[in-house]
């Protein structure tokens, strides 16, 4: 390693150790033992261009350990990515570029929003996953115009979540060997060696699953580390470096968890400065000849990238219809009008709405072939199938039906990750009641705003037989209660239709919650469910006596108690609501013509969780909803017997009469 490379190498660990101390939280401990980690791939190995983060075929970088945050930052200072010294001073601050863990849409050349640990490592798969995909599509021969790596990152803590364990095992079983994975093997964690609760033989266990493993004994050495990936990326498989590093490296208190957590503290950092040889004791100094390695990587980086464009200029005069495509698979506009499209909306009978969901998916499909998703191991129940694309495998790494296995959690991460790196459309799927598997995953989709739909099948009580450890009851709720995540819970086959359409139109995650059984088909439902709700049956009245308030199944049994009311001289309004979030982002005047202030009696039905439902139900009025968890019996049994009937509905509306 020459001199200015061991300046830049230092210089993040300088850096590192004064943002941490200045904020008085963070963890300096991984970035002084991983320093040499992020320059061997940023400064050696990487293709990458500080000019143009976002050109097609860099190489993809994921910190899947984003607790060391100061790692990348002080890179993307030192590589020139625009964070400037007083970003660096700002670490942790309200409004910074630096903020405790990477964010994603925030801070210039992250590619993901990480800190969860192994969030970052299954996105990095779901970015190789699309690399792969994206290749076997688009390269000719002569024409590798998809052709880079997937580097990250990953600690201790990454390799103790199952999450960790559920997307390296499927990376092994598709082969994806443009993935490359540094194991900052430091054992520490937060409370103390990891033998407190952590003696598993890592390098067995990657290679168990299908991976290449690579040993560094002396992680601090940057040679050793750059030889061993560059050895990788000859590999037919994804490879794990496992590089033996010292956690607070140089620092008084290195090898111990005292680094992990907590600024070093003053005396500890002039001894880190003195270990370092570094030149001068002022906070946040760094010498020019740091810069000078950095500098001479990003030029290579920047002829990579005009080498590149080159050849798809080439690839754009003999291939001009891929390219063509290539610039509808990366665009984010619709080409097709599925709004006005007849024969999109077009429904004939009552279905259940995973059926109206499949045939949605795949008429979107012959518009949008970057689709690009699957199911949990329940493709065939959930409909989520993409009719003949293929399956996506080792083997056959062009088809579009994406095979997860029952890796939920992985597979929603994977997702983000897919959808990150640019491309292609991915989807995925599973039982409503799953989803409490995927929820942190669809949670960080919600915070980056990511795309990504969901189809929720099984959506309540209506599962019947399987009983209540398979119906879903809290997490409606719980859905909702994530900022940005679109909750979509059609009532029949044309607000499906809707939902999709929602689905591949937001920047926001939307979750597609629907039923098992079959639902009726009602007239005047459709395009108006974009709003969030609407009124699917009015009232006789100007100012109607009752609103009656539903989502999905349950809007049934509101359409019925309105005619029972009505026969009763009661006149109620039927308003279905496949989605609470859609209705907010709605006018006052709107909301106000659906659901009318003065209007106080009214009754949601919805067989969930209660709480929702309450903010549009009001003081005055009724919520029907589960109280408890199901019970095993068909579904025809189960909703008279939990009151999701007209017949309680109405007597329900009748009591707020009085």
């Amino acid at each position: 390693m020459e001199n200015s490379e061991r300046m830049t190498v230092n210089a993040i660990r300088i850096l590192t150790a004064d943002a941490v101390q200045k904020a008085k939280s963070g963890h300096p401990g991984m970035p002084l033992g991983a320093a040499p980690l992020g320059y061997a791939l940023w400064g050696r190995e990487m293709s990458h261009n500080p000019a143009d983060p976002a050109w097609p075929n860099r190489d993809r970088f994921v910190l899947s350990a984003g607790h060391g945050s100061m790692l990348v930052y002080s890179m993307l200072y030192l590589f020139g990515y625009g964070l400037t010294i007083e970003d660096i001073r700002q670490f942790r601050q309200l409004g910074s570029l630096t903020p405790g863990h990477p964010e994603w849409g925030r801070t210039r050349g992250v590619e993901t929003s990480t800190g969860p640990l192994g969030q970052g490592i299954a996105n990095a798969v779901g970015m190789a996953l699309a690399e792969k995909r994206l290749a076997a599509h688009f390269n000719r021969e002569g024409f590798p115009v998809v052709d880079h790596y997937t580097f990250c990152i990953l600690g201790d803590g990454c390799m103790m979540e199952g999450l960790s364990y559920e997307s390296c095992c499927l990376a092994g079983t598709l082969g994806l060997n443009k993935l490359i994975a540094l194991y900052d093997d430091n054992e520490i964690s937060i409370e103390g060696s990891t033998d407190l609760a952590f003696r598993e033989d890592v390098p067995a266990r990657f290679a168990a699953q299908g991976w290449r493993v690579i040993d560094v004994a002396d992680g601090s050495d940057v040679d050793a580390v750059a030889r061993a990936i560059r050895a990788a990326k000859t590999s037919d498989r994804p490879v794990l470096i496992d590089c033996h590093t010292v956690i607070g490296y140089g620092s008084p208190t290195q090898g111990t968890s005292k680094t992990h957590g907590e600024p070093l503290g003053e005396e500890n950092i002039a001894g880190l400065r003195k270990a370092l040889a570094w030149p001068s004791d002022e906070p946040f100094f760094v010498p020019e000849e740091a810069f000078e390695a950095p500098r001479a990587a990003a030029a290579r980086g920047a002829q990579a990238q005009r080498a590149w464009e080159e050849l798809f200029a080439r690839y754009r005069e003999a291939y001009p219809e891929h390219a063509a495509e290539w610039d509808a698979w990366h665009s984010d506009a619709l080409p097709h009008d599925f709004l006005n499209d007849e024969e999109y909306w077009a429904a004939e009978k009552p279905v259940a709405t995973r059926a109206a969901s499949g045939r949605a998916l795949n008429y979107i499909a012959r518009f949008l072939p970057n689709l690009f998703g699957g199911s949990a191991d329940l493709g065939p129940s959930n409909k989520s199938i993409l009719t003949g694309r293929g399956d996506f495998s080792a083997e056959t790494p062009d088809g579009a039906n994406l095979h997860f296995g029952v890796r939920e959690h992985a597979m929603a991460a994977i997702c983000n990750g897919i959808l990150l790196h640019g491309g292609l459309r991915p989807y995925c799927a599973t039982f409503f009641v799953f989803s409490d598997y995927m929820k942190h995953s669809m949670r960080m989709a919600a915070l980056m705003g990511l795309g990504v739909p969901y189809i929720l099948s099984h959506d309540s009580i209506g599962v019947g037989e399987d009983g209540p450890t398979h119906q879903p009851i809290e997490q409606l709720a719980g859905l909702r209660a994530i900022p940005g995540m679109i909750v979509f819970r059609p009532a029949d086959a044309r607000e499906t239709y809707a939902g999709w359409l929602a689905a591949i139109t937001e920047k926001h995650p939307v979750a597609l919650v629907l039923t098992r059984q079959d639902v009726p088909l009602f007239e005047g439902s459709g395009k108006e469910a974009l709003r969030g709700a609407y009124i699917l049956s009015d009232s006789e009245k100007p100012v109607p006596d009752v609103i009656l308030i539903g989502s999905g199944s349950e809007v049934a049994p509101c359409m019925g108690a309105q005619e029972l009311l009505r026969q009763q001289g009661v006149d109620a309004r039927v308003v279905s609501m496949p989605s609470m979030e859609l209705f907010e982002r709605q006018s006052p005047e709107y909301k106000e013509s659906v659901l009318p202030a003065a209007v106080r009696r009214r009754v949601c039905v919805e067989a969930g969780s209660p709480q929702p439902m309450y903010r549009y139900a009001g003081l005055d009025g009724r919520v029907v909803a589960m109280e408890s968890f199901g019970a095993s019996a068909p579904y025809k049994v189960l909703f008279p017997h939990f009151g999701f009937t007209p017949e309680h509905v109405a007597s329900v509306a009748q009591e707020l009469m009085l």
